[in-house]
């Protein structure tokens, strides 16, 4: 069986404690919900910070407190910051990858959001992966919208990203690409004609989670993503009780797909890091 790696987005920019309590804000509640998360299968944690009042960040500071904790914590996990832009000064997207994460994140062109563009220039995208290269950091592509692959294929063509990358395809958010089948089939068809060698994943938003998670490893690929950022509920009914409990559902979702849950030491050599 292929092992799959488990990524948990904990905490994003968006969900507040108001809508679910699991949230995880302070470093502190960071650390102690990854570590759950690690233990409940996770390999892969997506990390943004917030300040104390819950509004994103970019402190390096508290992006350094997180990382030790989970390095310290969860033994051999994956660490991957973002670089993502929702409420965060552009001029500060990638101010904590002097830190050398495993992993950051790295949007390649704009979207709509659902309040809001999503603004990535061609000159951001290009600092931020010329930041990555620099500290050996893989980048994750997180795809809004098919010509953000057309972006990826760009950066490789400049040798700023190897020909391997790890991408996202997220999928669900409101004004962005819709949670349809048939256009991760016309996604997946356009990722392995322009960028064959990479990795891939897909997310979905919201409601969608379960059911991208779903199409994602029915069409082999090599990760899925869940947690508190995407998604704070388990049914219209029940918000989920933390990140773990997501992870587990994951985990439960990549065995019925007759796949088994990466190692983190799995989860590195298919996602190229070193051990």
């Amino acid at each position: 069986m292929n092992p799959v790696v488990v990524a948990v987005a904990i905490t994003g920019s968006v969900p507040r404690k108001k809508d679910n309590p699991a949230v995880p804000i302070l470093p502190s509640e960071q650390i102690e919900s990854t570590r759950q998360a690690f233990e409940a299968g996770a390999t892969l944690a997506h990390i943004h910070v917030r300040n104390d009042d819950e509004t994103p960040s970019s402190d390096p500071e508290r992006f350094a407190l997180v990382q030790e904790g989970i390095r310290i914590h969860c033994p051999g996990m994956i660490v991957q910051f973002s670089t993502g832009g929702r409420g965060r000064d552009p001029s500060a997207r990638g101010s904590s990858l002097y830190l050398k994460p495993d992993m950051a994140s790295l949007s390649t062109g704009s979207a709509n959001f659902p309040t809001i563009v999503y603004e990535n220039s061609a000159a951001l995208v290009e600092t931020l992966a010329t930041g990555m290269k620099a500290g050996h950091i893989r980048p994750e592509i997180e795809i809004f919208d098919l010509s953000h692959l057309h972006g990826a294929r760009r950066l490789i063509e400049a040798g700023l990203i190897d020909q391997r990358p790890h991408v996202q395809f997220v999928m669900g958010v409101k004004n962005a690409m819709p949670a349809d089948e048939h256009v991760l089939d016309i996604l997946l068809g356009e990722l392995k004609r322009l960028i064959p060698k990479a990795t891939w994943t897909a997310a979905g938003i919201g409601r969608h989670q379960a059911e991208v998670m779903g199409w994602a490893l029915a069409r082999g690929a090599d990760a899925v993503r869940t947690g508190l950022e995407d998604n704070i509920r388990i049914d219209k009914t029940r918000l989920a009780a933390s990140n773990a409990e997501l992870v587990t559902l994951a985990c439960e979702a990549v065995t019925r797909h007759g796949r088994r849950v990466a190692t983190a030491a799995e989860a590195r050599s298919l996602l190229g890091l070193a051990g």
